[in-house]
């Protein structure tokens, strides 16, 4: 008997060929396939004779095979099959390519029904490589609204129907997650009608009707999880730390800058939280530039004169540096010891001039016997060997970066941390300088409680933004040149392209540098940093940057997060339309870091896209993630294997009205009931989502 638990490879249908391409798309069991769902539908709906066929018409025809040949071109190298269908009206061709087995499939006699687009050619009109079957057999590929999948080599949705079809066939009643009342208040179909017409709807509303259960299901199951994470979070102890005002107003004071209103307001929050013995659970969402680094560096002061520890990860090597020689110069007069631990930095110091390099047995044994105040690292901070003795805060930079299986052991880590108290949670405040949009922290973030940072410090000005097409680009790099002999620096960014084709990256970065060091700036430095190099390289090359010794730096996406040099006003990015306007938002906040102008070219050979344009005309983070959002989804938002969403979450994710109503009705169900004892079929939809799906 199937059910929604039956694997796929028990079934023999199913060859075993398939079942690694299965899983590659996330579908291993009888519920993950059923829960694959079309994000189109081709209409082959309407029969039309072959006397009425004209091109460019989606039809479907039936008639008898009365010819059908496969010939080899040698010239094209390819095969080439015909099949003449007739029926009571005329006939017409069928042409596939490198298709043989159509021929076999398509013998002379056989009354069949195909489903294609009309086209021409000087033999005439002819369907182009039409999805066919049998006309005694019910409509699957053909004749009628066909569902399109999802897919990945060597699974194809014709293949996913047959299978969707046999499994819908053997398939008894299934187990409804939404209670009767809420299916009525919002006209959703019961589950077992939803799954039928959403994979073969008769009509297009069907499948519409369908969908948007489905959307309002996963995130009414996700809002729980959410709300039930929050609940959980009530439960555990945290140590309630006491606000020294007065010595947290004297630190504020003595920076070189004065905060913002919107610092102000997130420090506030944030203070108020770690007074309570619940564990704290914030996000500082701002926008790149906007301070989050002084708001995290009160946080830490706050919890370390109250003589407990802070923990402080960065998802890269340059960025928990940077962290490290800003806190250190921050906190110099506060009698606060600071440590760096990363696979390739060891060092400690109260003061910037009193750095310690050391080992890292040494660190280790400083931060157990708490003579480290505050631990800035990587992943190698959060290694088996790491045991604090005090910690009651720990601040994540960029937490996305970490990915969702990192981030799962980053939080498993945190609150089972070896500090002499097992029973206590520490803090827990994220940042990001990814402004994330209203609808995506509605939807994946309601566990946590946000801070904004949506102003930007006093005395910036706006940087000035141009997308270059190929025949302006002598007269940008003579501008470029000019500013340089003024002093000034600039970045050119190359594109970032797959892992797995990283090397690709580095020699376009390596070809880039050349062309500009020995061409079109030869009496310049210049320098190149790419994902490649050795953390101390790495290191070499920015502090030359910084220092001035190279006036312009070539470098890959690694720059995009955490590097700083106020002196760098100009920004060329190379290729900018394959990138999503979010990341070249925060590349551009790489500049404009001082009092200066600063000049963001985006270089592109598609000088009419309008997605670029959109940067000239607007600095605000917010309103550009908004933008990015709608045209990419959220898997491109935040890196396809880091968000963790299913398909339809991610398609649907801008739908702020559902989200609303889920939100809403989870709220309503769980106030009620928060063990889901009346709701049999949400907490089994719970339980699947929460095996497969880890949100911070």
């Amino acid at each position: 008997m199937l059910t929604f638990d039956t694997k796929l490879n028990s079934l023999p249908r199913i060859q075993k060929k398939y079942l690694p391409k299965l899983k590659k798309l996330g579908i291993e069991t009888v519920r993950d396939l059923l829960y694959h769902l079309p994000f189109r539908y081709d209409d082959f709906s309407v029969v039309v004779p072959t006397s009425d066929l004209s091109v460019g018409m989606n039809v479907t025809v039936i008639g008898t095979v009365v010819q059908s040949t496969t010939q080899r071109t040698w010239k094209r190298k390819m095969t080439v099959t015909n099949v003449t269908v007739q029926d009571s009206s005329g006939s017409v061709r069928a042409t596939w390519f490198n298709q043989p087995f159509v021929g076999d499939q398509l013998t002379e006699g056989k009354v069949v029904r195909m489903s294609g687009k009309v086209a021409a050619d000087k033999n005439g009109l002819y369907l182009s490589n039409p999805a066919y079957e049998r006309d005694a057999r019910t409509p699957t590929n053909t004749g009628r609204l066909v569902p399109v999948y999802p897919e990945t080599a060597g699974l194809s949705s014709r293949w996913l129907r047959w299978q969707i079809q046999m499994i819908l066939e053997k398939l008894d009643a299934l187990p409804e997650s939404l209670p009767d009342d809420i299916r009525e208040k919002y006209d959703f179909p019961d589950i077992t009608t939803a799954i039928h017409k959403i994979h073969f709807p008769e009509e297009l509303q069907d499948a519409q009707s369908a969908h948007r259960r489905f959307i309002f299901e996963e995130i009414l199951v996700m809002q729980c999880k959410l709300i039930l994470l929050k609940m959980h979070a009530k439960k555990d102890h945290a140590i309630a730390i006491p606000f020294d005002e007065k010595r947290i107003k004297n630190f504020v004071d003595r920076f070189p800058f004065v905060l913002t209103d919107a610092q102000r307001k997130a420090s506030f929050q944030i203070i108020k939280d770690l007074e309570k013995d619940v564990p704290m659970n914030r996000l500082l969402n701002g926008d790149v530039g906007s301070g989050k680094t002084a708001v995290a560096a009160i946080a830490a002061l706050h919890a370390s004169i109250a003589s407990h520890q802070v923990a402080i990860l960065a998802p890269t090597e340059i960025l928990a540096r940077q962290h490290f020689d800003t806190f250190t110069k921050l906190l110099g007069d506060e009698n606060i010891t600071c440590a760096l631990l990363t696979g390739a930095y060891k060092m400690y110091g109260e003061h910037p001039a009193l750095i310690k390099k050391t080992t890292r047995p040494k660190i280790l044994s400083l931060i157990k016997d708490e003579t480290i105040d505050i631990v800035i690292g990587t992943h190698a901070l959060i290694q088996d060997d790491v045991h604090f003795n005090d910690l009651a805060l720990v601040i994540v930079d960029e937490q996305h970066r970490f990915g969702v299986k990192q981030r799962a052991a980053l939080q498993q880590n945190t609150t089972q941390v070896d500090d002499g108290q097992p029973a206590r949670v520490p803090h827990f405040l994220t940042m990001t300088a990814t402004p994330i949009p209203r609808t995506l922290t509605m939807a994946i973030c309601g566990n946590l409680d946000v801070s904004l940072l949506d102003e930007m410090p006093i005395g910036r000005k706006p940087i000035i933004t141009k997308v270059v097409a190929k025949t302006k680009r002598k007269s940008a790099y003579a501008f470029i040149e000019k500013q340089i002999q003024k002093g000034f620096q600039a970045y050119v960014i190359i594109p970032f392209v797959e892992e797995s084709k990283a090397m690709a990256n580095v020699k376009a970065a390596i070809a880039e540098h050349k062309l500009l060091q020995e061409e079109i700036f030869p009496k310049l430095s210049v320098g190149i940093l790419h994902g490649k190099l050795k953390a101390k390289e790495k290191e070499a090359v920015m502090h030359d940057f910084k220092e001035k010794k190279c006036d312009i730096l070539v470098a890959t996406a690694v720059v995009e997060v955490g590097i700083d040099v106020p002196n760098a006003t100009i920004m060329i990015i190379e290729n900018a339309e394959r990138f999503g306007l979010s990341q070249l938002h925060q590349f551009r906040g790489r500049i404009g870091r001082s009092e200066y102008q600063s000049y963001c070219f985006l270089f592109s050979d598609s000088f009419n896209n309008k997605r670029l344009h959109a940067l000239e005309r607007s600095s605000d983070g917010f309103a550009i993630a908004e933008k990015d959002l709608e045209l990419r989804g959220p898997g491109q938002f935040f890196g396809t294997q880091q968000s963790g969403l299913t398909d339809v979450m991610t398609e649907n994710i801008t739908n702020i009205k559902l989200i609303t109503a889920a939100r809403d009705t989870a709220q309503e169900i769980l106030s009620d009931d928060p063990a889901l004892s009346k709701y049999s079929g949400l907490a089994q939809a719970l339980a699947h989502f929460d095996k497969n799906v880890h949100l911070e």
